[in-house]
Formats: C-alpha cells, sequence, structure tokens
C-alpha cells in the first residue's frame, strides 16, 4: 500500500471554517489526497488546521494551484510511530463511574467503578476528548436515575459510548458510523471489553438504515458528531427518542451550544442537561411523556459544579 508521505495543511481556521474547506475538498475532482483530516491545533484560542495527505510532494505542490489551498504549507512526514506516541500522551480519564484507559495502563485499572480499555487508533474516540468525556458524564448521571434498555449510539467512532453503555446496562446496543475503518474498530473493541455479543455494529450514513429504523424508538441516543450534522439530524433524532428518553449530544462547542437547543427544543424535546468540557459541549434533552397542562409549573434549574471546570445543568 502506497504511504501518505507529504502533507498540505492549512493552519488557523476556525472550527466550521476548517470543516467547511475540507467537506469542499472531499467533493474536489481537480486534487487527489490520500486523506483529509481536519486537526485542533489551539483549544483555547479555537483553532483549527486542514491537513492533506499526498504520496509525493509534487502531488502535494500541485495542489496548491487550487485557489483555497494557495496558502498552504507543504512539508514531509516524520517517520514516527504515531500510534504509539499518542497512547504514551493519554492518561487514563475517569468520567462518574466509568475508568478509561489505554492498554498501556491496563495495570491501573481500579478495584471499583467500570474499565473502559479503548486505545488511540483509526477512528475518533478514545474518551480523552472533551466530547466523548461529557457524553461519559451524562451517560453516568442518566443511571443514576434509570437503566436504558434501547439504546443507539450515531456516529460510533471507536464505540466508546456504545460499549460503555452496554456494559453498564447489560443491555444491547446499536453503533452506527459513515466510516467502514470506524466500525472495524468499533466491533474489536467490543471483543476486548468483553461486550462484542451485545454490540451491533454496522455501517450507516444517517437513520434510514434497515437495523436502525427497524429498532423502533429508542431510550437512549448519543449523536457525538458535528453540529451542523446534529442539525440535519434533529427532526430524525427527536422521531426516533422514546417518550420518556435521553438524547445526548455532543461535537459542538460553545459557542454553537444555543443554536443546538433551539433547533432541539423546536423539535418538542426539553433540555435537561449540559456538561462543558474547555471549549466543548455535551447537551441532554428528553422527550416529554404528555404535554403540560395550561398554567403548570416549569421546571427549575439545579447548577452542579463538575470536575475540571465541568458543569451540569439538571431539570429539577
Amino acid at each position: 500500500m502506497t504511504e501518505a508521505r507529504f502533507t498540505l495543511t492549512l493552519p488557523e481556521l476556525s472550527h466550521d471554517g476548517a470543516n467547511d474547506l475540507a467537506s469542499s475538498l472531499e467533493g474536489n475532482f481537480r486534487i487527489d489526497p490520500m486523506a483529509i483530516t481536519i486537526n485542533e491545533t489551539d483549544e483555547a484560542k479555537g483553532l483549527w488546521e486542514v491537513a492533506l495527505y499526498f504520496a509525493s510532494a509534487e502531488e502535494a505542490e500541485d495542489a496548491r494551484e487550487l485557489d483555497e489551498l494557495r496558502n498552504g504549507i507543504v512539508a514531509p512526514m516524520p517517520q514516527q510511530d504515531w500510534v504509539r506516541q499518542s497512547l504514551e500522551g493519554l492518561a487514563p480519564v475517569t468520567a462518574g463511574r466509568f475508568f478509561l484507559h489505554g492498554s498501556h495502563d491496563r495495570h491501573r485499572r481500579r478495584p471499583g467503578g467500570i474499565a473502559l480499555e479503548i486505545d488511540a487508533g483509526t477512528a475518533f474516540g478514545t474518551g480523552h476528548h472533551g466530547t466523548t468525556e461529557g457524553c461519559l458524564m451524562a451517560l453516568d448521571r442518566i443511571l443514576k436515575r434509570r437503566t436504558p434498555a434501547n439504546i443507539l449510539d450515531v456516529g460510533c467512532g471507536t464505540g466508546v459510548l456504545a460499549i460503555a453503555a452496554a456494559k453498564a446496562t447489560g443491555r444491547a446496543a446499536l453503533a452506527s458510523d459513515i466510516d467502514p475503518e470506524a466500525v472495524k474498530v468499533t466491533i474489536a473493541n467490543a471483543a476486548l471489553n468483553g461486550v462484542k455479543p451485545q454490540i451491533g455494529s454496522f455501517v450507516a450514513a444517517g437513520l434510514s438504515h434497515p437495523r436502525i429504523a427497524g429498532g423502533g424508538t429508542y431510550d437512549l441516543i448519543f449523536a457525538n458528531i458535528l453540529a451542523r450534522p446534529l442539525v440535519a439530524l434533529s427532526t430524525g433524532l427527536s422521531r426516533s427518542l422514546t417518550p420518556g428518553g435521553d438524547l445526548i449530544l455532543s461535537g459542538l462547542t460553545l459557542e454553537q451550544m444555543r443554536w443546538i437547543e433551539a433547533t432541539y427544543q423546536s423539535r418538542g424535546l426539553s433540555l435537561a442537561g449540559r456538561i462543558t468540557r474547555g471549549n466543548w459541549a455535551t447537551l441532554v434533552f428528553t422527550k416529554p411523556q404528555k404535554r403540560k397542562r395550561p398554567g403548570g409549573r416549569t421546571p427549575g434549574r439545579l447548577l452542579v459544579a463538575g470536575s475540571r471546570g465541568a458543569s451540569w445543568e439538571l431539570g429539577c
């Protein structure tokens, strides 16, 4: 297999700018990179970069003929073991009852709680990112009041959220992703964590796949993707949620939080909680069991401080 040896990088973009540029480049027939990624470079400033990977410097330089890539920087890729390097930099994460670690920290498992072993690899979602960690924190709080029975993880990445829910509840979970590699990684991680029979993972774009549609409605849904896909899927996700069920959304910045809140509230869902981790937000919505009576009491809000700057705002 031909390996990528050169990158063409456009740095210092906003998240939305990087995402829009990457999307437009994927459909551009004038270039043929081996891969396109967006990478966060400065969380505090909200800066991202778009990186295109090529087999040769000539291919990378040819791509710079596009107006949108003219200011890109071409550089050779260092010959490093990126997976090993990334593993060494990932310390275990505690999110409520969940203790998430890589294989290099297996010896640090704590006696109580639920241990999840997820290594950095070819799919997103090790749990060390603020969005995945926020989703695990939200799951922990939901589990304190009920045990979900029908679970769906849309855009599963490494499968960490579906695996966590399956281990905590003993129930089966569906885990879909648009990327076939993510599905392979999810199946491998499910086996590693002892829940392979409980995890149904498959390639799917959106919610129209027969396995999702055939599952009826779900009382717990994860969608840790990006803000724009969350808006596009808002009607389908709202309809797929069982009355009284919980919908956990993430992959959005603090600036995008109000947009997503307004979108899902307009679909008839109620905001049940927020968790913030740095510049990232996780939102929890519920579908009302029945319509409120006219003049009924409006639930208040309880703000509970979380660890390392996290917050949870819960309807009470």
